[in-house]
């Protein structure tokens, strides 16, 4: 067999970097659409309650709430309901021409819905012990494997004698689903989607009171033969634990699921595939060693900080809705007016940026860093900033207008100009790839989907517009920031007032 060529973070970034006046046409053949829903002929799902109770918690309650709670030795199919109904379900139908689209809690580059969740579960009423992969469309669980699976999740988790979880959510993405209309340059929105996802994941679990770590490192092959993937078209990008009892006893090899069970991840006719994405998927699958100490990226982008400045913990009960509710109502509104930003909404969403969503963040949760060009918001002078999260603290860098110059930077969108203020996520790709090797891009765009789920949830319950953008001209940015030639923009999310909106 082959050997797939190894390609670095910054190979792949430049490789699929967008320049002015080098995009090319491309035709989307909407005979060969991706289908949106992941099914498995001849398996039904166990169809999970529909009237669950949510948790009645403010946002900023839910993303400030500190403490380990106690571990949760029993389960109920109602508490698993409402995890997966704030992390992924869906939350409303709108018409299409090509036949009505259903929105999803959680936000997605063109609305392609690439990432899957699959739960490991421990035995309860109503649900035998196993592996179940959730059905979106009919909010249930379908089973794919039988029995106590959490010692097989333990055994592909780096470290040894690591305990065995209670309950493991697994989240996937199929390269096809955003390949169809983004090519060679979709892997990241494989990355930042499963971002968006995870943070949903996290933020239901921490709601419900329950304690969560996150791996962004595993063994890829023995997850992706676990769930039963097609490693050709299908991947594991991260998987969440709920601490259990502790007691699992080991088992025997799993069977192979088949290809009743694989080529469920085929979503249409004809796919075709990117080679430079499979590299540099393929280049990550190597774990590196941690490395002596985390590079701060804050630190690592070439511009010059002045003084840093705290920001405070915002009025307990901001925005006029509470977490469960801005789940819900969270929509991408980028009809943005040239409106100033309230400075305790901007205060706010920076300081929700801010807060952990596990006890413990991993290391690779620093492999992207923040910025926010200010437009027009109160109290704040335009120009660019960086927030440092484990400080708290923000810094001017750059000062004067400049939304518009990124919204033409942004291929020439100009509903991005009016906007409040844009949200950048940021890395040194030379300092991912010293430090983590190629999985460290999978740190920093999962990280920089985190970030831009979080401002989604924090807008809307706000009563503030949001639009996230992945598509820009790369050295264009690059530049417009001053970023050193080894750091890029990866994320960019606005935020701000929009028509027939008040803040709240």
């Amino acid at each position: 067999m082959m050997q797939t060529p190894h390609i670095s973070c910054a190979d792949y970034h430049t490789r699929t970097s967008y320049e002015r006046g080098g995009l090319g046409g491309h035709h989307l053949d909407w005979g060969n659409q991706p289908a949106l829903y992941k099914a498995y002929p001849g398996r039904d799902p166990v169809l999970l309650p529909q009237d669950t109770a949510f948790p009645q918690k403010g946002l900023w309650t839910v993303l400030a709430e500190s403490g380990v709670p106690p571990k949760r030795t029993s389960w109920g199919l109602e508490l698993l309901s409402g995890i997966l109904g704030l992390t992924y379900g869906l939350t409303a139908r709108a018409p299409h021409p090509g036949g009505d689209i259903y929105l999803r809690s959680v936000a997605s580059a063109g609305a392609l819905y690439p990432c899957e969740i699959y739960v490991a579960a421990p035995g309860m009423p109503g649900l035998e012990s196993g592996l179940y992969h959730f059905s979106i469309a009919r909010h249930g669980l379908t089973p794919l494997r039988t029995g106590d699976l959490s010692f097989a999740v333990a055994e592909a988790l780096p470290g040894s004698g690591r305990e065995a979880p209670g309950l493991t959510f697994f989240i996937s993405a199929i390269y096809f689903r955003s390949a169809w209309k983004y090519r060679e340059r979709s892997y990241r929105y494989h990355l930042l989607d499963t971002g968006h996802l995870l943070e949903n994941l996290l933020l239901a679990l921490k709601a419900q009171g329950l304690d969560a770590s996150v791996f962004w490192d595993f063994d890829d092959a023995t997850v992706n033969g676990l769930l039963g993937l097609d490693p050709q078209k299908e991947v594991c990008l991260t998987l969440c634990t709920v601490p259990g009892t502790g007691h699992s006893e080991a088992r025997g090899d799993l069977p192979d699921l088949g290809q009743t069970v694989t080529g469920a991840s085929r979503v249409a006719p004809r796919e075709r595939g990117y080679p430079v994405v499979e590299q540099m998927h393929a280049s990550g699958t190597v774990m590196p060693s941690p490395p002596e100490k985390v590079p701060a990226m804050v630190d690592r982008l070439g511009l010059v900080t002045g003084q840093w400045a705290s920001i405070h913990p915002p009025d307990p009960r901001p925005g006029a809705l509470g977490y469960a509710d801005a789940v819900w109502k969270r929509r991408s509104r980028r009809n943005f007016v040239p409106s100033p930003m309230p400075k305790s909404a901007l205060e706010a969403l920076l300081y929700g940026l801010c807060a952990r969503s596990e006890q413990k963040p991993p290391d690779q949760s620093r492999a992207a860093c923040t910025g926010f060009w200010v437009g027009n918001a109160e109290g704040y002078d335009p120009g660019l900033y960086l927030l440092d999260a484990p400080s708290c603290s923000r810094t001017r860098v750059k000062t004067g207008m400049f939304t518009r110059k990124m919204a033409h930077t942004c291929l020439d969108q100009m509903w991005l100009a009016p906007a409040a203020v844009h949200f950048l996520f940021m890395s040194n790709l030379a300092v991912l790839d010293h430090a983590w090797g190629a999985r460290g891009y999978r740190y920093a765009m999962m990280a920089a989907g985190r970030m831009g789920e979080r401002l989604y949830l924090m807008a809307t319950a706000l009563g503030l517009g949001c639009c996230g953008i992945g598509a820009f001209y790369d050295t264009e940015a690059q530049a417009l920031l001053g970023l050193n030639q080894d750091s890029r923009m990866l994320y960019l999310v606005a935020v701000g007032p929009v028509k027939g909106r008040n803040t709240g």
